[in-house]
């Protein structure tokens, strides 16, 4: 079931240059020219707002996000029409050891029905570790975890999940290149099978993956020092085109999710 409001075929949220505290929504009916759908469209009461990504779910958009530098939460928020956001939940990290608790990414896996959020723990050092979060209920009111992501090596972080042909694929900023990751089941053990400037990303954070309409798989990132938002498209998850600038974004957004819309509820490759 999609929303009452569903203006784009692709969504994408993100903050800003220029805001750590404010949500903005983009739209695009192509995944290439976006258009701003509201902005902010959210600012919490408290804390920061960085790292906003995005999930639908039974007509309900969720958003998990960052919400401070240090400190152990991170924040759910809900929306039915992209427009109007309402506070959801704050899932604190009971593990006094944890000092910094970055970049919730919130998913559904596409094998298993689940609804999980992939999340950086760090402590003072700081040392971080690539967490996975699973709602035990449908309502997605209850958490397990935090259970570590064996094989994704310590201190990457902005790990993003895709499932494909049996296989989940991990998307993990290292240092100081994002790198590609593959285990048979979502906890691990992962293997680094692409190291480095693979695919010519160059120095890329905040990865997000989303399946074309055409079967692609584009991935867009954050190349925050130079102030451009790139993507580069890939039809096995390996090889991917030499990445370009996204216009209207370029020098505006920073680390965020892209969704597909009018996909099916769990819209990766189940095959």
């Amino acid at each position: 079931m999609l929303p009452a409001v569903s203006p784009a075929e692709y969504v994408f949220t993100s903050f800003t240059e220029t805001s750590e505290r404010d949500m903005y929504i983009w739209g695009s009916s192509n995944a290439t020219s976006w258009d701003l759908i509201k902005g902010p469209a959210y600012t919490p009461a408290t804390g920061l707002l960085r790292d906003p990504s995005i999930m639908l779910k039974d007509g309900t958009y969720y958003v998990a996000h960052t919400t401070g530098w240090t400190g152990r939460t991170f924040a759910l928020i809900t929306s039915t029409d992209l427009l109007s956001w309402t506070p959801f939940a704050t899932i604190e990290i009971t593990n006094t050891t944890i000092q910094r608790t970055w970049a919730p990414e919130i998913w559904k896996d596409p094998k298993t029905k689940k609804v999980h959020i992939i999340v950086s723990l760090g402590t003072n050092n700081p040392d971080f570790t690539t967490n996975l979060y699973t709602a035990t209920n449908d309502a997605l009111t209850e958490w397990e975890g935090p259970v570590v992501m064996e094989g994704i090596p310590s201190n990457y972080i902005d790990t993003v999940l895709v499932y494909k042909d049996g296989v989940y694929h991990a998307f993990t900023k290292g240092v100081p290149n994002t790198e590609h990751a593959v285990a048979d089941n979502v906890e691990g053990p992962y293997t680094l099978v692409q190291t480095g400037d693979f695919a010519g990303w160059g120095e890329m954070e905040g990865p997000t993956v989303v399946r074309l309409a055409d079967g692609r798989y584009r991935i867009f990132g954050d190349r925050y020092k130079e102030s451009r938002y790139i993507y580069s498209d890939s039809w096995d998850l390996y090889e991917w085109t030499a990445p370009q600038d996204v216009p209207q974004l370029s020098g505006v957004v920073r680390h965020g999710t892209v969704i597909r819309v009018d996909s099916e509820e769990y819209d990766d490759d189940e095959s």
